[in-house]
Order: C-alpha cells, then sequence, then structure tokens
C-alpha cells in the first residue's frame, strides 16, 4: 500500500521569509506569556527561578527549531511533523501526527488564544459576551485567510509587526509611568539550585513551554516558503531567539511592576500588571491593547494550520476534501474545517483543561520529530549541501532531555489530562486503521 507521495508542494507563490518569521512569532507570542505567570507563581516564588523557566524553555525551543531546521530543509514539503513522521518512520505515524496537529496542535491554541483575547477586551467592554467574542474573531480571521495567499500574508505581517510593537510599547509604558518597581533580587538565592531541579519547576515548565509553542510553525508551510532550503533554517532560528528575548523582557516587566501575590492564580496577568503599575483606567486601557495581539496569533494559526490537512488530504482518500484549494492555491476547506473545530472548542471546554492536554499532546509530537533527526541521519536521507544542526547532537538532545522531563511530571502531576491526550492519539491510530483499510478496499476493486 502506497500512501504517502513524498514530492513537494510546486506553487506559482511563495511566502517571503520575512512571511515566515511573522509566522513563527506571531504562533508563538500569544496566550501563553499573557496568562502562565500566574500559575508558575503558585509553586515559584524566586524571581531567579522564574526567570530561569523562560530561559530554559526558550532555549529548549530554539534547539527543537535548529533540528527542525533540518528537518525541513532535507524533507520539503508543507506538512510540518507530518511529513517529518511518515518519511522516517510509517505513515501511521505521520498521520497520528497530522491528526494531532489538525485537532489539537492549532485548533486548541486558536481557541486559547481566542478565549484571552475575549477576556482581554471584556476588561474594558465588560458588556461583551466572552464565548461569542471569541467566535466572532475566528470567524472573522478564518474567511480573511481563505481570500487569497496575498491577502494572507499582509495580514500576518501587518499584526506581526503590530504585535511587537504594541509588547514594546508595554513593557516602556510600564517603566516610564508606572509607579515604584518592586524591590525584587534577580540573582540568585539559597536554595534556587535545588529548585531549578525540583518538580515544581517542572511543572511550570509546562506552561512555558506552551508558552513557546509555535516555533515549529513555519515548517507547516514549507512547500510555500520562498526557497525554503536556505531560508528555514534562518526563519526558525531567527524567530525564536527574536521571542525568547520579548519573552524574557516581558517577564522582567511583570515581576518588577505588580505584586507577587496580585499575581499568583490570575489568567489576566497583563491587566493586573498595568492595574498595578498605572491604575485601574490605564489597566484597562493596557488590557485593550494586549487583546489587540491576540489577533496576530489567531491569524497566524488560522493560516498554518490547515496546510497540515491539506497534505493529509492529499494522502488519504477519505480526506481529500481538505486537500481542495481554491484559484489562489488557498486549502479552504481546511482553513474552514479548523475555524469550526476551533470554535467547538470555545464552546465546550474550559480554558486551563485545554491548555494542559493540549501542550502534553503537542510535546509528544515534537519529542518523536526531533528524535528522527538521528533516523534521518541513520538512513542517509540527508539532501547534499543542505542545512545540518547546530550544536549536533547536542541541540537534539538538550530538547529530548528538557521534554522527556515534563512529559513525566505531566503524568504524575495531571493525569487527567495526560489521559485525554494519550486519548485523543489513540484515536487518531484508529482512524488510521480504518481509512487504510478502506484505501486497500478501493484500491482491490
Amino acid at each position: 500500500m502506497q500512501i504517502f507521495r513524498g514530492n513537494p508542494i510546486i506553487t506559482m507563490h511563495s511566502f517571503s521569509r520575512t512571511t515566515g518569521i511573522s509566522v513563527v512569532v506571531a504562533n508563538m507570542v500569544g496566550t501563553g506569556v499573557f496568562t502562565s505567570l500566574g500559575f508558575q507563581l503558585l509553586g515559584i516564588q524566586s524571581p531567579f527561578i522564574l526567570m530561569m523557566l523562560w530561559f530554559v524553555g526558550g532555549l529548549t525551543a530554539l534547539c527543537g527549531a535548529l533540528t527542525y531546521a533540518e528537518l525541513g530543509a532535507n524533507l520539503p514539503r508543507s506538512g510540518g511533523e507530518y511529513n517529518f513522521l511518515s518519511r522516517l518512520y510509517h505513515p501511521c505515524a505521520g498521520f497520528i501526527s497530522g491528526w494531532v496537529s489538525a485537532t489539537v496542535g492549532f485548533a486548541a491554541p486558536v481557541a486559547l488564544a481566542a478565549m484571552t483575547f475575549a477576556a482581554y477586551l471584556s476588561a474594558v467592554f465588560p458588556e461583551l459576551n466572552r464565548t461569542w467574542t471569541a467566535c466572532s474573531l475566528v470567524l472573522i480571521l478564518t474567511l480573511a485567510h481563505c481570500l487569497s495567499r496575498q491577502a494572507s500574508s499582509n495580514v500576518q505581517q501587518i499584526f506581526t509587526a503590530l504585535k511587537l510593537v504594541l509588547i514594546l510599547l508595554f513593557c516602556v509604558v510600564i517603566f516610564i509611568w508606572g509607579s515604584s518597581p518592586q524591590n525584587l533580587n534577580f540573582a540568585p538565592q539559597a536554595g534556587d539550585e535545588k529548585l531549578l531541579f525540583s518538580g515544581a519547576f517542572a511543572v511550570a515548565l509546562i506552561y512555558v513551554n506552551y508558552a513557546y509553542t509555535g516555533w515549529n510553525a513555519a515548517t507547516y508551510v514549507t512547500g510555500e516558503l520562498d526557497r525554503p532550503q536556505r531560508n528555514l533554517p534562518i526563519v526558525l532560528a531567527a524567530g525564536t531567539a527574536l521571542v525568547l528575548m520579548l519573552y524574557l523582557l516581558l517577564n522582567f516587566t511583570f515581576l518588577s511592576a505588580a505584586p507577587i501575590s496580585s499575581m499568583e492564580g490570575k489568567l489576566e496577568i497583563g491587566v493586573v500588571v498595568a492595574e498595578a503599575a498605572l491604575g485601574g483606567s490605564a489597566g484597562k486601557i493596557m488590557g485593550a491593547v494586549l487583546a489587540v495581539l491576540l489577533i496576530s496569533t489567531v491569524s497566524a494559526m488560522t493560516m498554518a494550520g490547515p496546510r497540515v490537512l491539506q497534505v493529509i488530504g492529499e494522502d488519504f482518500t477519505v480526506f481529500s476534501k481538505l486537500a481542495r484549494c481554491n484559484a489562489q492555491g488557498i486549502p479552504v476547506n481546511a482553513v474552514l474545517f479548523q475555524g469550526t473545530l476551533a470554535m467547538f472548542f470555545i464552546i465546550s471546554a474550559t480554558f486551563e483543561s485545554v491548555l494542559i492536554f493540549s501542550s502534553f499532546v503537542l510535546a509528544i509530537n515534537t519529542l518523536f520529530s526531533v528524535l528522527g533527526v538521528f533516523v534521518l541521519r541513520f538512513k542517509k536521507l540527508n539532501i547534499s549541501g543542505a542545512y545540518k544542526t547546530t550544536a549536533y547532537p547536542i541541540a537534539p538532545i538538550i530538547y529530548l532531555s528538557v521534554t522527556l522531563w515534563t512529559l513525566t511530571y505531566v503524568l504524575i502531576s495531571k493525569p487527567t489530562e495526560a489521559l485525554i491526550g494519550l486519548g485523543i492519539i489513540a484515536a487518531g491510530g484508529l482512524i488510521y486503521a480504518l481509512s487504510a483499510n478502506r484505501f486497500e478496499q478501493d484500491s482491490g476493486r
């Protein structure tokens, strides 16, 4: 049975390097960094350890990005992990990965970002219904990304640039016009070395890793990226490094501007910080500003995710409708499907449950992909002259070690969410088995 077709997608128009970096940055900077600090503070109070959380998370993401750059340069096709695992392991592994990306990897973060957008915006306009506000944002951006590739690129670059400007503006305003900063010592303190390797650190890293999720986004549009073998490594590394610096700056600002006690367990960290530093009215204004930031996140994932569904539709007859494109080469059916699924999550699930189980599933997805770089070299699938992972094998080993560590603690501390995640993976395997049997039956006629 030959289900997978490995030829790259050929398009008349390509996304530029700038658009690729925009996709990476916009996918990463969103819900996590503006919501997760409150959860981290429940178990960790040390400013040094809190900053180390974001550094370790960023370093791990950068190691993953460098490894993905080699995979993408040598296996140049859109689809991300679906493409990698299909080629390196088996079509079943690729399908499960694509299933995860399609059902959780993009739809769930789209839902989370839209829900956070609605929460921040409701701080300014309390009369707004959060559920319908979130669904409206998803619907509008879904339709925008169905129009044309040029419209899609323009929307992405505009909102990503706006996001970076607003983040820097937020930090500048807090430090210049905010009240006196907190008297915190960011240097290592006695006992911090134990906390650095503790279960509390590993659990908090779950939220940080979610905030960094998206560093692999450009691999989902590899087939539409201009000169991918040359540009993909630059896009992944530059985008991830930029986000690492932004996250360190943002969390330094959060911790300096508001009392730790006021942020513990809070979801809308940006509003809490703005109100503490600038007062209630200014806090509401900053809430609206931060809500605008999340538009870019929803837009980026609405742009990248459907390309996975498109590739699955090309390889599996039962999903062929998802591969259909309009005259502009956009997989409209896949875009609409993902948007509908995201709205389903918004209406039916809670924020925290979606965040935990989606983080768990996505970590497993990327774990096997990064491990695939060793398989790639063992099978000698490298293209002559293509990019090879910087600091190999240290970079992939760092990523694999940190990811396995956090997955272990998710299983221990959040077993319900972990089991839901494993159930989603099992469902993907079952659907693959059924679709493969269907393919064999169709072929035998």
